[in-house]
């Protein structure tokens, strides 16, 4: 069995948690596994998991160390890992095409990102020269032309594909085909946190269903201070962010409920917030006698730790799916792992589905 050989797209929070906890676990006690869903998937450790090439398009980060380049700025979230080894993995330039918004230049350079002056690689030959087997895709909201970049490189290279953004690629139909007659495997789209807001607001959703009650209307607002935040400040870029989000939502409804009673979406960049979230949830609904009810939650979460735990499952599928032979859009994972997958289903049964789907393919 190979190590699961991985290429990192986006070297910003995400990215850094993820990193930062593929170490720190190996360094835990296998009974003290608080944040990690699976030890082990198919025989694949955490110890398998190695970073072996990395783009973005920060100066602060190309041409840096990736276990350097984690830790520099804009990167907010917290540092829970400070020693990671030396990788050999030198940053390298990506293309920049969407991914940098127009309006983040009048921000400070320790919010936001700034383009180096350097040639981007060409993606596809860099992963072949890698080895790479798994890509995961951490670029910016609204970035569709860079992630579909990326999503062509892995088909022409065999790269399964890990797509943590809501652009969609394993939920589009024409890319899941052809993901599908490559054989290349591929979970998206858009991840859910561990203990998020979205998780959160569906099993809520879900619950009301299941008591007998009719959920009238509800909003889902988030604050944050990271760059995934600032970015979203311009809301041409939220076109499928909030598709991602609202669908999720509805999913777990017996009745959607008509667009003009369901809000979902990030609703402002607070810098000092940095990579905390702070979700507010309001949900009214019908219970017994049509008597009307309200729930009012608040929620605050290190966004980008929160992600890591299901990535890094995500991550393993995808590797365990190129073992077996596994093509096209990974169901099991991407239902459990991701806000809009191909397949939306109760929270529940994806987790049913996943464990029997890991099991049949252990090794």
């Amino acid at each position: 069995m190979s190590n699961i050989k991985l290429a990192v797209v986006g070297v910003g929070n995400c990215a850094s948690a993820l990193l930062q906890g593929i170490e720190y676990y190996q360094r835990k006690a296998s009974v003290d596994s608080a944040g990690l869903l699976h030890r082990t998937i198919g025989g694949y450790g955490l110890a398998d998991i190695q970073p072996v090439v990395a783009f973005d398009v920060d100066r602060r980060k190309v041409g840096r160390p990736l276990e350097e380049a984690i830790f520099a700025k804009p990167n907010c979230t917290t540092v829970f890992q400070p020693e990671i080894p030396r990788t050999g993995v030198t940053i390298l330039m990506g293309p920049v095409l969407d991914g940098v918004a127009d309006h983040l230049k009048n921000y400070p350079d320790d919010q936001a990102p700034r383009v180096a002056d350097a040639e981007p690689v060409d993606v596809a030959a860099a992963l072949r020269d890698s080895g790479a087997n798994v890509l995961v895709c951490y670029l910016p909201v609204g970035s569709e032309d860079a992630v579909q970049h990326y999503a062509r490189a892995c088909l022409e290279t065999g790269v399964a594909m890990v797509n943590c953004m809501p652009v969609f690629i394993a939920s589009n139909p024409e890319w899941a085909s052809q993901f599908r007659d490559r054989g290349v495997p591929v979970v998206g789209d858009d991840i859910k946190s561990q203990m998020g807001a979205t998780i959160s607001h569906r099993v809520l959703a879900r619950l009301m269903g299941d008591r007998g009650v009719r959920l009238d209307r509800t909003y889902q607002l988030n604050t944050g201070g990271n760059t995934d935040f600032l970015n979203m400040l311009e809301q041409s870029r939220l076109r499928t962010k909030r598709i991602s989000k609202t669908e999720s939502v509805q999913s777990q409804l017996d009745v959607p409920l008509d667009p003009d009673n369901i809000h979902i979406g990030p609703s402002d960049y607070v810098p000092w917030q940095k990579d905390n979230k702070v979700c507010f949830i309001r949900m009214e609904w019908r219970g017994f006698g049509d008597v009307e009810n309200n729930l009012e939650l608040r929620l605050s979460v290190e966004d980008s730790p929160n992600s890591g735990g299901v990535a890094i499952d995500a991550i393993r599928c995808a590797k365990l799916a190129l073992d077996r032979g596994i093509g096209g859009p990974l169901h099991e994972i991407s239902s459990f792992a991701m806000k809009h997958p191909p397949r939306q289903l109760r929270d529940s049964e994806a987790r049913d589905l996943l464990e029997k789907w890991i099991a049949e393919g252990a090794r």
